[in-house]
């Protein structure tokens, strides 16, 4: 049964002007190590940042909490299995969440067109 579905959409520029500042403090606060080390092998990093910042946001609203409850951005990893398929990757408060409200599977759809990332995120309930 479908919990909560969640959906974001964001401005890739925004993250183009963030890489050229160097902005390292931003990105190390909003992703993982394994995730600036995916994004930053990418021809278009940017994107692969922005869309991964979308899908996190994407979680939040699936789960109706937004960033609360003690959870932080490092909660809530983009991951991709051997086929480029995107998943998501819980740890601390995000995951106990998780548990907490019987949730089983997640699934994640990302995209981009132009200058915007967009995710969507549903939550799958036992």
């Amino acid at each position: 049964m479908i919990f909560g579905t969640g959906i974001d959409i964001v401005d890739i520029t925004r993250f183009e002007r963030f890489l050229e500042e160097r902005n390292t403090r931003l990105f190390e606060r909003l992703f993982t190590i394994h995730e600036q080390e995916y994004c930053a092998g990418k021809a278009h990093s940017a994107q692969h940042y922005a869309l991964r910042f979308a899908a996190k946001e994407a979680f939040l609203k699936a789960c109706g909490l937004g960033l609360r409850e003690g959870l932080t951005w490092h909660d809530v990893e983009v991951v991709n299995d051997s086929l480029g398929k995107p998943d998501l990757r819980l740890y601390g408060k995000a995951q106990q969440l998780f548990a907490d409200m019987n949730l089983s599977k997640t699934f994640v759809s990302l995209s981009h067109d132009g200058n915007f990332a967009v995710a969507m995120v549903v939550l799958e309930r036992v």
